[in-house]
């Protein structure tokens, strides 16, 4: 029976495919796809795990006290007739030959399907011994922690080669961001989630691939199976489990009238990004990983206007980067963009991308109240000054074969803005006492906190350039948690506070003659490029899926016609709706796109 799910409509487009579900586990399970000559290797260390376990029941059977309850023994013959079961090892083999799931996701897979048939038992008792099979493929998968090291995953391979004929979608309760560094450029072609918001972690990671995605979905993962055919539409928020012949051809028709629309904007690659009235706007790109830049060149962006370091950082078991690696990869990323600028941010860990083991307890997310305030970005930086200036030292070193800027992330007040500049130049006096070459950078501040926002004149003073980090800018104007699914419909970038905040930093920061950008998603929407030219912007960072829809509009903009109506859309309590009524008018349109709530 065709079922209906509704949540939240992050990146837009269809697919259709298969699901894969990433099960929900009490010990962390790695989601890694084997590499096809090394698969029979796979399913020998989960049959070698099988053994280990089976030996661990027989032992402890073995030494129960002669005044042991019988049935702590019987548990235990249960649990050993558990894993011996071909319906749990036999079929997580079938997963691993024929999907490439590495062991343990393999395990818990089979976990999801076996759970669910234990939970339609009638008998209580049965259903009961559900703890029992998960308490098996926990003991399963800590051993397979304790054996040989995973394979790497094959990064670059189409979805069939996994799925068969048809591709994968990827169905989760949440994605951690180091599956999410695996995942990214794999073989899915779209994501579903329980949880999350329009700028969670795992809703910017589905735009920068530019696949379809829905999260906030609630029950998606506990009502759609392994296998099941579902359709995602990106653009509405819907996902479709086991659709009718008519409407699954339908979605079909959609896909191929978006690849046509796709392939009429990448005409637009080579063509200068001006105005109607000549105003030139920037459309930089937004990145990851130095292997990103090929990306940037291939959308006909004019720069990086976001690197995100802290992806160095994470999925390393707490074994962060040492300067030698950092300046390989910041290297990397400078001369692939053949003499472009590259903006790099400094780490940005904390809240939503915690790292995976660290000293500080209170960088870790679940040991903090609210991680969205606590100890994150500059504020983690400026805590542990070795590893900031390490940082810094790579930065500076690479700026010595290419344009380089240096931008801070959360930066709140005086007090850590002197902080900073003196962590810098305590970086620069060590690179030149031992000797190694250096470039000159310019230094800027992520304007994200409305304390900075209140307080630009001070930013500008000590700054070369700021840029508007949208997306926690958003969330700490409305005090709203940006990741929590809960409270995502009150998250709204078309807040007159927001939008008031926007135009003072850019309006301010072009008076001074400083460089100004939006890094954040509101850089990438379609809804706000003709406003935020209209109030002055002309410098954009987005993914750079997103740079060719961007261009669109910039190219049939003009400036000088939409600039006068900022006010009254700013002094409206619908600035939404006042936008597409003033901005409708001015351009001749029918109709601006809506933000997607």
């Amino acid at each position: 029976m065709s079922i209906q799910i509704f949540g939240l409509p992050v990146s837009r487009g269809v697919a259709i495919g298969r699901a894969v579900l990433v099960a929900s586990s009490r010990v962390d399970v790695p989601h890694v796809f084997i590499d096809p000559t090394l698969i029979e290797e796979e399913v020998a260390r989960l049959y070698a795990a099988r053994d280990v376990v089976g030996a661990e029941f027989d032992a402890l059977k073995r030494d129960l006290p002669p005044d042991a309850p019988a049935e702590l023994a019987a548990l235990l013959d249960v649990h050993h007739m558990l894993l011996q079961d071909e319906a749990l090892i036999g079929a997580a083999a079938d997963w691993v030959r024929q999907r490439h799931y590495n062991a343990e996701w393999a395990l818990s897979a089979q976990l999801e399907v076996l759970a669910r048939q234990f939970d339609e038992m009638e008998d209580a008792y049965l259903r009961e011994r559900k703890a029992d099979l998960e308490q098996v493929v926990e003991r399963l998968i800590r051993s397979l922690g304790r054996g040989a090291p995973l394979t790497l995953p094959e990064t670059d391979r189409d979805s069939r080669d996994f799925g068969g004929d048809e591709p994968l979608v990827l169905v989760a309760s949440d994605i951690a961001p180091a599956d999410m560094l695996n995942f990214k450029r794999s073989v899915f072609k779209g994501f579903v989630t329980d949880v999350g918001g329009k700028t969670s972690h795992t809703a910017i990671v589905a735009r920068s691939m530019d696949i379809p995605a829905v999260v906030g979905a609630r029950q998606a993962s506990s009502l759609i199976r392994s296998d099941d055919c579902i359709i995602i539409d990106g653009d509405a928020g819907l996902v479709i489990v086991d659709p009718s012949p008519i409407v699954l051809e339908e979605y079909r028709f959609r896909q191929r009238q978006s690849e046509l629309e796709r392939g009429r904007l990448a005409r637009l690659r080579h063509t200068p990004a001006v105005t109607l009235d000549g105003e030139r706007v920037e459309l930089l790109s937004n990145i990851e990983m130095p292997e990103d830049a090929d990306a940037v060149l291939e959308a006909g962006s004019v720069g990086v206007g976001l690197f995100r370091s802290e992806f160095l950082f994470m999925n390393r078991g707490g074994n962060l980067p040492d300067e030698e690696e950092q300046y390989d990869a910041y290297r990397r990323a400078v001369e692939a963009m053949k003499g472009l600028p590259v903006t790099i941010r400094t780490v940005d860990i904390g809240a939503d991308k915690p790292l995976d083991a660290m000293s500080s307890s209170e960088l870790r997310h679940e040991s903090v109240l609210n991680p969205a305030l606590g100890l994150r970005a500059i504020r983690w930086s400026l805590s542990e000054p070795s590893t900031f200036r390490r940082q810094l030292r790579a930065l500076l070193r690479a700026a010595a074969h290419g344009p380089v800027k240096i931008m801070i992330p959360m930066l709140s007040s005086v007090r850590e803005i002197k902080q900073t500049l003196d962590n810098v130049a305590h970086a620069k006096r060590q690179l030149a006492e031992a000797g190694k070459p250096f470039g000159e950078v310019e230094l800027g501040a992520m304007i994200e906190v409305p304390a900075a926002a209140l307080t630009l004149p001070v930013f500008l003073k000590h700054f070369d350039f700021v840029s508007l980090g949208t997306n926690d800018l958003i969330q700490y104007t409305l005090a709203i948690d940006r990741t929590d699914e809960a409270v995502a419909h009150l998250y709204d970038p078309w807040n007159p506070a927001v939008l008031q905040l926007l135009y003072s930093t850019i309006s301010q920061a072009r008076a001074a003659g400083k460089g100004v950008s939006v890094c954040g998603e509101m850089a990438g929407d379609p809804a706000f490029t003709e406003l935020l030219l209209a109030m002055g912007l002309r410098t954009f960072s987005m993914h750079p899926t997103q740079v060719a829809s961007i261009k669109q509009r910039v190219l049939r903009a003009d400036t000088r016609r939409l600039a006068p109506l900022v006010p009254q859309v700013l002094g409206s309590e619908d600035p939404e709706a006042a936008c597409l009524e003033l901005f409708a008018a001015a351009t001749g349109a029918t109709h601006l796109p809506r933000f997607a709530a």
